[in-house]
């Protein structure tokens, strides 16, 4: 009985010393990880929707609308260390956020404006989320059975304000998002 468990940690080594619990196969692909992360981030920076200069007011905790908002943090494992240990943990929380934003930009509060029609900055933020997306989810696992809340629907007079905030919250997401992938495609792939 120990002969075999010895044998069965001696197959698993390889995984976990390159900081993998799981197979090769399910790794992200680094290098286009960070190209897709960095034209997200290039995209979610230059969409300016045509009103000027607004200044949104520092918001305190207990907003319904920021509650929700994913955020990256200390224990998610983005990291250097927590992606050499284990980077699926880190890996899920930028995939659900960008399911998150996904549905933000598909939501009433991106929609009917002529400026945000296909082909817009929004349309291209819409198909670069996509991507990054598509590339984060390996084949057989299925992050997006967890719940991510749905829109709320917005009254006209709301959009504006909303469609800021969610930029500004989609900007510091796709920073560090992209600072992950830069982190990676230098220091884990193969």
């Amino acid at each position: 009985m120990l002969g075999s468990r010895a044998v069965l940690l001696l197959l698993l080594l390889p995984w976990t010393a390159q900081g993998r619990a799981v197979s090769e196969d399910s790794s992200p692909a680094w290098a286009r990880g960070q190209q897709l992360s960095q034209q997200l981030c290039m995209l979610a920076w230059s969409a300016h929707l045509p009103m000027g200069h607004v200044d949104l007011p520092r918001e305190e905790g207990g907003d319904e609308t920021t509650d929700d908002v994913p955020r990256i943090q200390c224990e998610d494992g983005c990291d250097p260390q927590g992606l050499r240990d284990n980077s699926q943990s880190c890996l899920q929380r930028i995939h659900r956020g960008l399911v998150f934003y996904e549905k933000l930009l598909g939501s009433d509060i991106f929609t009917g404006e002529p400026s945000l029609f296909p082909d817009g900055p929004v349309d291209q933020l819409h198909a670069s989320i996509l991507g990054l997306r598509e590339l984060l989810q390996p084949k057989g696992h299925h992050w997006e059975a967890e719940q991510t809340p749905s829109p709320i629907p917005s009254q006209p007079w709301q959009r504006l304000l909303l469609r800021l905030k969610i930029l500004r919250s989609l900007q510091a997401f796709v920073a560090v998002a992209a600072r992950v992938f830069a982190h990676g495609a230098a220091t884990l792939s193969p």
